[in-house]
Order: C-alpha cells, then sequence, then structure tokens
C-alpha cells in the first residue's frame, strides 16, 4: 500500500512539474510581437483612429451620463426632441472629428515608442519624452471623450437620462 501511495505522489508531482514548465516558457504576449505597434493591435489602431471611443468614457458612461453616439442609436426610445436630436448630434460629429485627429496623433505616438526600443539604443532620457507625448495624446483623447458625455447629459431630460441607463442595462 505504501509503495502504491509514493507511486502516485510521484506520478502527480511529476506531472505537475511538466506543466509548470510549459506554461513558463511561453509568454501571454507571444502572439504580439508580430504587431506593427506592439501596445496597440490593429483593431485598436483603426478605433482610435476613426474617434472610437475605446473604453475612455467608462466613467462617465457607467455613472449616468450618457453617449452620443448611443444617445442617437436610441433617440426614438429616448424620445428626443428635434432640437434634442440637432445638438446630440452637432456634440457627435465634433467628439467624432477631435477624437480622430487626436487618436491618430496617439498612434503615431505609440509607434515612436516602439521604434525606439525596436532600434535598440533608446535612453532614458527619450523614454521619458516618448512616453510623456503618448501620455499627453492618451489624456486628451479621453477629455475628448468624457467631454462629450457631459455636454449631452446637458441636453437631456431627467427621464431620458433614466431611460437612458434603464435601455443600456445599468439600472438595477
Amino acid at each position: 500500500m505504501k509503495s502504491l501511495l509514493v507511486a502516485l505522489t510521484f506520478s502527480i508531482l511529476s506531472t505537475q512539474a511538466s506543466a509548470e514548465g510549459a506554461h513558463h516558457a511561453t509568454s501571454a504576449y507571444a502572439q504580439e510581437a508580430a504587431r506593427d505597434i506592439k501596445s496597440l493591435s490593429a483593431t485598436d489602431v483603426d478605433e482610435l483612429a476613426r474617434g472610437g471611443g475605446w473604453g475612455f468614457a467608462k466613467p462617465a458612461e457607467l455613472n449616468g451620463y450618457p453617449g452620443p453616439s448611443h444617445v442617437l442609436q436610441m433617440k426614438d426610445r429616448l424620445g428626443l426632441t428635434d432640437d434634442q436630436l440637432l445638438k446630440v448630434q452637432k456634440a457627435f460629429d465634433l467628439m467624432q472629428v477631435q477624437a480622430s485627429e487626436e487618436g491618430k496623433v496617439f498612434v503615431e505616438a505609440e509607434r515612436e515608442l516602439d521604434a525606439a526600443f525596436r532600434s535598440g539604443a533608446i535612453t532614458e532620457s527619450a523614454l521619458r519624452n516618448l512616453v510623456a507625448t503618448a501620455e499627453a495624446s492618451r489624456s486628451r483623447l479621453r477629455f475628448i471623450h468624457l467631454a462629450a458625455h457631459l455636454e449631452v447629459t446637458r441636453l437631456l431630460d431627467d427621464g431620458q437620462i433614466t431611460a437612458y441607463g434603464e435601455q443600456r442595462g445599468y439600472s438595477k
């Protein structure tokens, strides 16, 4: 009985050790090594270039500040007036143009950061500047999207805001 228990223990331990060894050999990032810009997927680049939200406005969206894109999609269900529709469309159009322009700046900043590492000659000083440039752009992008939620919320009445939250599944 003891020898069976010892054999079973060694079997389990050796299986566990080989399984753990396989996990340490491959990085979770391995498939991203072929990307043009390592920090951004092709989908990310496309969304940023077209002015997409990229999740920047979650603090507004999830705290009751409706977004222009979704308000436009839900215009009939929210009962927007013609004046509201015009103003929400204007807010969306402005956000889209600004976010698209800044999105391209952000993508280029990330491309430059990636290229600096790829060159093998990046310095700490250059790194500081490249990161600052990319993060300043990212900050401007986030502001653009959050400000659009703020603007649209001012255009809606309380009932429309409540209906928006219910339609989006945020109400409890």
